[in-house]
């Protein structure tokens, strides 16, 4: 049985957050081997007295996914960089579809790009109405508007000219750029209802799951070959509880028990959300050293 290729979330969001700490779990990540780096979208968390966080969303700001991954693939030079997940009907098409080309250019082709439409269920932390107030975006644009946005991104990384005349979204007869470095980049889906997991194995590259729950983890999955999904199934994993700072070798025991359960439902890479810690950059980067040993992957010298 292949192990899952390894990711690590960047520390963009919580009290360590910051341009130090994004180099120094990027550099470290990169220099231990392995595989990506990551980080995800939350427009705002709700002050209002009716917000009740019972999903334990950090009550903090989150910094800019686009570019705290520009600014880790600006001190890096081979590792990928994964938007875990944009919310992307939160931007118009052609504005996002550029951003995203521009980083990916600027990394050198390694961009994967995992998207959202704000929430497969009406639960939190998948789906806030304030985000969609915010962005001055209609919740019913979920769904069929999700779809056609991915389209209208994609028209934008097709030759020029570039023209798209759809129900929600239009773009004139232009030239838009950048394009993409490679000409496309993987876009996956994060999808946690069937429905959508069904739509990632139309439309995406791959789809990306929570590991709340390892059944659940298991029957998406299995959902998503089943549709003809043939692409990569990345899922996300906290090793460790919020409120504790694990030991080197609770967090790799943790960790390699999880990879474990990954490459048992399926799974192609497996993320570790460590940013989820209340560990600080520097304690981050002596567990991922912990389990780098444990793992025996091959280190690497950074020149940056």
């Amino acid at each position: 049985m292949n192990l899952p290729r390894i990711g690590v979330s960047l520390p963009y969001v919580g009290p360590h957050a910051g341009p130090d700490a994004i180099v120094a779990v990027a550099q470290a990540t990169e220099r231990l081997g392995f595989h990506s780096v990551s980080a995800s979208d939350r427009l705002l968390i709700p002050a209002g007295p009716h917000w009740n966080n019972d999903a334990g969303l950090p009550e903090s700001h989150v910094w800019d996914s686009l570019e705290v991954l520009s600014w880790a693939a600006a001190h890096t030079q081979r590792i990928r960089m994964c938007t875990d997940i944009v919310n992307s009907i939160f931007h118009s098409p052609i504005n996002l579809a550029r951003r995203l080309a521009t980083l990916d250019r600027l990394s050198g082709g390694r961009l994967d790009v995992g998207v959202g439409q704000g929430g497969g269920t009406r639960l939190p932390p998948f789906y806030i109405p304030e985000e969609f107030i915010a962005a001055g975006v209609p919740a019913s644009r979920r769904g069929a508007g999700f779809v056609e946005h991915i389209a209208a991104m994609r028209a934008c990384w097709a030759p020029d000219p570039v023209e798209f005349d759809g129900e929600y979204y239009q773009i004139p007869l232009s030239m838009v750029g950048p394009k993409p470095y490679a000409g496309k980049m993987p876009l996956f889906i994060g999808a946690i209802t069937r429905h959508t997991i069904e739509r990632a194995a139309r439309i995406a590259d791959g789809f990306i799951t929570t590991a709340v729950d390892w059944d659940d983890t298991r029957r998406n999955v299995r959902w998503y070959r089943e549709a003809g999904g043939t692409g990569t199934v990345i899922v996300n994993t906290l090793p460790g509880r919020r409120d504790q700072h694990p030991s080197p070798s609770a967090f790799s025991d943790t960790a390699l028990s999880d990879l474990d359960r990954a490459a048992a439902v399926g799974a192609d890479e497996m993320h570790i959300a460590i940013h989820l810690l209340p560990s600080d950059p520097e304690q981050q980067v002596e567990l991922l050293e912990a389990l780098a040993t444990k793992l025996g992957l091959p280190m690497r010298k950074t020149t940056q």
